[in-house]
């Protein structure tokens, strides 16, 4: 079985109950996720084979994270272990016209503390055929950064499949100034062969914008055929991606957002159809739920990357009605709304 790693940081999750204020709250749910986890959690669901790697404390909450990622099947034999904590975020869950909200606590974790040789690539890949980071692991800490660097050389030179999931975090960028983002960014993202970002994700990392698009406009319309342009660019900036992708969100309230996405070829722009996401009950995590799509979609339909991109578009719908950062929605699940049946009735 084609095996997939993913790598990056998972994070203990504190939220208030329901659509609660942090002022209001008492007590916080606890759910356990970060961006590559999260696609890694996707991947096994769907039943491929799939390792996290992270750097863990040698605690109770660190034991709790990796039971989490054993839980849903995923590879833990490559985590390595070190540090004092687990990072942590909160999350205020948003509803109509307030927006939610996210603070973190993960300076000096164990992952932000993680450098170059702590990890041995090239057993990690060894069984490999795809990697996968995302831009928040080098956001990190410069030691994240490093590390990431390490491995999609390893990965480049071994002839593993790489994709990121651009992600920036404007709270997380603390450690260097823009330039020297831009240069991180730049060369991580050059051994790539996919690449999903959306239009903030293209501006803030390489100055990349689309032509005839305010990224600031809020609101319902989003032209797919406006990202065109982005696409050409980011090919044209690394030329070793094969496909570049963006997800399409119409904000029109914290509870209901418009869902699709592009997926450029190098020559060929592919469409999804759109989702009216009318009553979200999570949206964290929405685009790792694309990213675990889209991969199961190249690895499953390799020569069908409309197909790919309609699945991707499909799952991360679903996950926006799932409480907690991973997608649980089944294949049969994802399948059965790509084929057009939004009914949401009961099974029996």
């Amino acid at each position: 079985m084609k095996k997939i790693v993913t790598f990056g940081e998972i994070m203990l999750r504190l939220a208030p109950a329901g659509f609660l204020r942090f002022s209001q709250a008492n007590q916080f749910d606890v759910v356990y996720g970060g961006g590559e986890s999260n696609v890694a959690v996707s991947l096994a669901n769907y039943g491929l084979d799939v390792d996290f790697v992270t750097r863990l404390p040698k605690n109770d909450i660190g034991e709790c994270a990796l039971m989490e990622m054993r839980k849903r099947n995923v590879g833990t034999s490559n985590i390595v272990y070190g540090g004092d904590r687990l990072g942590i975020y909160f999350l205020e869950t948003g509803a109509v016209s307030r927006g939610s909200k996210v603070v973190y606590d993960r300076a000096h974790s164990a992952m932000a503390e993680i450098q170059p040789g702590m990890v041995d690539w090239e057993n990690v890949f060894k069984d490999a055929t795809w990697f996968h980071w995302t831009g928040i692991t080098p956001a990190i800490s410069q030691g994240a950064a490093d590390a990431c660097i390490e491995a999609v050389k390893v990965a480049r030179k071994m002839g593993v499949t790489i994709s990121t999931d651009l992600n920036y975090r404007a709270k997380l960028w603390k450690y260097c100034d823009d330039a020297k983002r831009e240069e991180i960014m730049s060369e991580l993202t050059s051994y790539c062969d996919i690449v999903l970002g959306n239009e903030e994700d293209a501006e803030k990392h390489f100055g990349i914008k689309p032509e005839g698009l305010d990224i600031t406009t809020q609101g319902e319309h989003v032209k797919a055929e406006a990202f065109l342009s982005v696409c050409k660019q980011m090919t044209s900036k690394f030329p070793n991606a094969k496909k570049v992708i963006t997800t399409l969100r119409g904000s029109l309230s914290a509870s209901h957002n418009t869902w699709a996405g592009v997926l450029y070829d190098g020559s060929q722009l592919f469409k999804s159809r759109e989702y009216q996401i009318t009553h979200i009950v999570d949206r964290v995590g929405g685009g790792d739920s694309f990213m675990g799509g889209l991969i199961y979609g190249l690895m499953t339909w390799p020569n069908d990357d409309q197909k790919a991109l309609d699945f991707a578009v499909a799952a991360s719908c679903l996950k926006h009605t799932i409480k907690g950062d991973a997608n649980l929605a089944t294949i049969a699940e994802v399948e059965k709304l790509m084929g057009g049946d939004a009914s949401g009735r009961v099974a029996r």
